[in-house]
């Protein structure tokens, strides 16, 4: 058995079988000639557990004989330190591509595995914008990718790619007229690293990686949102909600519109809000599930006034009459468009109004606190064992904020005026019109 050379190689004739050489100087080093004339150098050794394993390095042509000798020395050296280089092998073929571990990790939010927000299960609603972000981000830049290749540099390259718009599509849906549309940007770098970092833990902890690759990779910081509506730009909407229902358009619209302005709440809360979840005797709304799960929220007697004004529909649970029995109202965010158009509004959506609600509340010297416990952010939610009652000054406070929207929206102004780029400062607005909150 001779040491293995070109020269022997290329001299070698194929048989009816397949052929082995060994090669003489380096044991475990050899190659194969195949009937076709195919040669393939591998190495041949014996792992930790005296297993006997074959990995081959390439083929004849691709790779010289003495670059294929350097690379079985170097499997061979990995094998004396204990390593295991063809069981490594298997295992990466083996093991979940991206797109599987996603797939598992649906099926396992699915079951209620997955715990999101308060160590509860993720809602439907969550779970449909995780499987959006996995389409139309996740799946495209890493999807083919083995989950136990993925390094740091990988995820940073990912937030890069959705940062830059890399993914970003608009494509159409199976509904009528339907689009998706996927969006890039550092919010949505961040939100979707975010989500992946969530499935790599998933992978972590049933045992797939050794540790998480989305571990401390730094995600961009989103653009903090500070538009709210001045006193005149409420006037403004005010008019453009009336002159909308003169002219007809839809009632729920408006509705939903009017209650968005005076209660701060998400888009969500309002759409699905049921006549069983108002308490208009405790002065609360109780959501049975919101953002933050079960949730009381305080509600000021302009609130009332304007749901005792909504149309309560026969066999309709909701407040805003859905187009079909037994969904929600859909249509708020084209028909904000249209308001929005009216009242001149180029920068303003309907998340704003939730935003304009917590700046009036501070312009009233309301505590952070107490506006927290008022827009139903974990931080302040009254939840748990306060379920059943809210503290008297919270109401108080709503109920303040809220007659103030009102007023802004009905045209009143307060007694002193004092300009700030067109507007009334709102500490002044707030000490001077309805007096420094308690």
């Amino acid at each position: 058995m001779p040491k293995l050379t070109k020269t022997i190689v290329d001299r070698a004739e194929p048989q009816a079988k397949q052929v082995t050489i060994w090669c003489s100087e380096l044991k475990g080093f050899g190659i194969f000639i195949q009937p076709s004339g195919t040669r393939t150098y591998f190495v041949d050794y014996r792992n930790a557990e005296d297993v006997r394993r074959r990995m081959t390095i390439g083929r004849h042509g691709m790779v010289t004989c003495e670059e294929a000798r350097k690379l079985a020395i170097a499997k061979l050296g990995a094998v004396v330190k204990g390593e295991d280089p063809a069981g490594e092998r298997i295992t990466r073929r083996q093991s979940l591509t991206v797109r599987e571990l996603c797939k598992k990790y649906l099926v396992a939010c699915d079951m209620g595995v997955i715990l999101g927000k308060g160590n509860r299960p993720k809602k439907a609603s969550t779970l449909y914008t995780d499987k959006g972000r996995i389409n139309g981000h996740i799946i495209p830049l890493l999807g083919s990718r083995r989950v136990i290749d993925l390094k740091p540099a990988d995820i940073k390259r990912f937030v890069k790619d959705v940062a830059s718009g890399k993914t970003a599509k608009i494509r159409k849906t199976g509904k009528v007229r339907g689009k998706s549309i996927v969006r890039g940007g550092n919010g949505t770098a961040t939100r979707t690293t975010g989500l992946l970092g969530g499935i790599l833990s998933y992978a972590y902890d049933e045992g797939i990686i050794e540790r998480n690759p989305a571990e401390n990779v730094k995600r961009p910081a989103g653009t903090k949102k500070t538009r709210r509506l001045t006193p005149s730009e409420y006037r403004q909407l005010g008019v453009a909600l009336a002159t909308a229902k003169a002219e007809g358009e839809t009632q729920q619209l408006l509705d939903g519109i009017r209650l968005l302005a005076l209660t701060g709440c998400r888009l969500g809360e309002i759409v699905n809000l049921k006549w069983t979840e108002v308490d208009e005797a405790a002065g609360a709304l109780r959501f049975d599930d919101s953002k933050e799960g079960a949730s009381v929220r305080p509600a000021g007697s302009a609130v009332f006034e304007a749901l005792s004004a909504v149309k309560r529909e026969m066999d309709c649970p909701t407040v805003l009459t859905p187009a079909r029995q037994g969904q929600c109202f859909g249509g708020m965010s084209k028909g904000w468009k249209r308001i929005a158009e009216r009242a001149g509004f180029e920068d303003v959506t309907l998340h704003t109004l939730r935003h304009s609600f917590a700046s009036v509340a501070g312009d009233l010297h309301y505590t952070e606190p107490t506006i927290a416990a008022m827009l139903g952010h974990a931080a302040g939610s009254v939840t748990g064992r306060y379920i059943h009652h809210l503290d008297s000054v919270l109401i108080a406070a709503a109920d303040k904020v809220a007659i103030a929207i009102a007023g802004f929206m009905n045209g009143e102004t307060p007694a002193t005026k004092e300009e700030n780029d067109g507007d009334i400062v709102p500490h002044a607005l707030a000490e001077r019109t309805f007096g420094k909150a308690a």
